[in-house]
């Protein structure tokens, strides 16, 4: 096995996220639509397999000579040689356990209700069947089964009521209309100064059309197009085109991700690796890992299910929601790892998920370790303590405001608790033998004065 040079265990380039002062607000009623529907999911899942799955290393940034601690790279090639043997690997991915059908099951039975799949990440490697490079996954060994993978995983998605994102990033190191091979590659951006290859600029805009186009035309109904890669903006690959398009065709209402380029196509926010401290008041969704890694990687440190379900509250009462990253191994399966984890994520959804799905934050969002949700009618609130790691519910749990205008239930049984409020606060006495895992409490707001 070759040895990788560089920390594993760093978490890596984090996607600059837009700020809610940059948010347009589409001109188009059925994204917005689109929009609050989505807003009433919460929960999703965003899947990246690729060539870095062989390895198990991180994603496809490797072959990206920039020099940070959290690439690894073979430290017995050099860049050139380690690029090229990267980009074999498209020989080595033979998905023989490939099961799209057991993902969508998994996700759905953890309570997510979409997923993002990665058709195509920055190294070019296409998870689909593109008739615009034989850099994919159906020319390797697994075209012998007369398979695609993203058809596959979308129509799985639809058999298991989850909504279908694809996930597509508009640089593409393999395209040499991108990296062009007349010169090196020094970082993540083309290489060459457009103004003076404005052909190669031009080749590489039109190659990039048209795969969206193909995602767009050919694979049913997208519900959400995830572009990554913000050095390159949506603008310059004449997304503007392309997203008219699909709406007036086969995809209307598609919501747009043009991650970190603030404008029309932006249509949600993305902060990544993290939740902001306070709710955005538009879109936006948490984008995090289950392991410090986007992709599988060997030995991975994975979030318990106690801390993802802590953060989906978290995001929850902020207002936004919460898509987390699975990264399925080389064969196409998911680690026992991370399908424990999405079995008790979803025992306690099915128990508490009132607190969380179709929900909206109220104006006082957290009082100290607990935190509220409310239903879009505001007649019901809900407060949430999300337990952390290593630690054991209290016998009690005090907030300040909202003040329950009755009675206080504990979500996951019905079973009443007994509340006092001392001064302006109120105070629940917790049953003793409860589950050691984060609650949710449901009752009617008193109204405010």
């Amino acid at each position: 096995m070759p040895h990788f040079v560089g920390a594993q265990d760093v978490q890596g380039f984090v996607h600059p996220s837009s700020e809610a002062a940059g948010y347009v607000v589409p001109a188009d009623a059925e994204v917005r639509a689109r929009l609050t529907d989505w807003q009433d999911l919460k929960f999703g899942a965003l899947v990246h397999w690729g060539l870095y799955s062989v390895p198990g290393i991180v994603e496809s940034w490797s072959i990206c000579s920039e020099d940070v601690d959290w690439i690894r790279r073979r430290d017995d090639l050099s860049y050139d040689a380690y690029k090229d043997w990267y980009f074999s690997l498209k020989d080595s991915l033979n998905p023989t356990r490939f099961d799209p059908d057991g993902w969508a099951r998994a996700a759905a039975d953890a309570g997510m209700k979409y997923l993002i799949f990665t058709t195509k990440h920055h190294d070019g490697f296409c998870l689909f069947d593109t008739q615009e490079t034989d850099f994919k996954i159906t020319a390797g060994p697994f075209r012998s089964d007369g398979r695609d993978p993203a058809r596959e995983v979308f129509d799985a998605c639809r058999r298991n009521g989850l909504w279908v994102g694809a996930y597509f990033s508009k640089p593409d190191w393999h395209c040499p209309w991108f990296w062009n091979p007349h010169f090196a590659t020094p970082n993540r951006q083309n290489n060459y100064r457009r103004d003076r290859h404005p052909e190669w600029w031009q080749n590489y805009r039109s190659f990039t059309q048209r795969q969206l186009r193909e995602l767009l035309t050919r694979y049913g109904r997208i519900d959400i197009l995830w572009l990554d890669g913000g050095w390159v903006s949506g603008d310059e690959v004449g997304l503007d085109t392309l997203l008219a398009e699909a709406r007036a065709g086969a995809q209307p209402g598609l919501i747009s991700v043009d991650r970190s380029i603030r404008g029309k196509n932006e249509n949600y926010f993305t902060p990544e690796r993290g939740v902001p401290s306070e709710p955005l008041g538009v879109p936006w969704e948490s984008c995090i890992p289950l392991s410090n890694d986007w992709g599988w990687v060997p030995n991975a440190p994975y979030k318990s299910a106690r801390r993802v379900v802590g953060t989906l509250i978290e995001v929850v009462a902020k207002g936004g929601c919460l898509v987390l990253g699975l990264g399925p191994c080389a064969d196409g399966t998911l680690e026992e790892g991370v399908l424990s984890r999405l079995r008790d994520i979803g025992d306690w959804l099915r128990r508490n998920g009132e607190a969380i799905y179709a929900t909206r934050p109220l104006a006082q969002f957290q009082s100290g370790d607990v935190w509220f949700t409310q239903s879009k009618d505001g007649r019901t609130a809900f407060a949430l303590y999300a337990l952390p790691d290593g630690e054991r519910l209290p016998a009690q749990l005090s907030w300040k405001a909202p003040v329950p205008a009755g009675k206080i239930t504990l979500l996951n049984t019905g079973k009443r608790l007994s509340f006092k409020t001392v001064g302006d606060s109120v105070v629940v006495s917790l049953p003793a033998n409860l589950p050691q895992e984060p609650l949710a409490l449901k009752f009617a707001p008193a109204p405010r004065k």
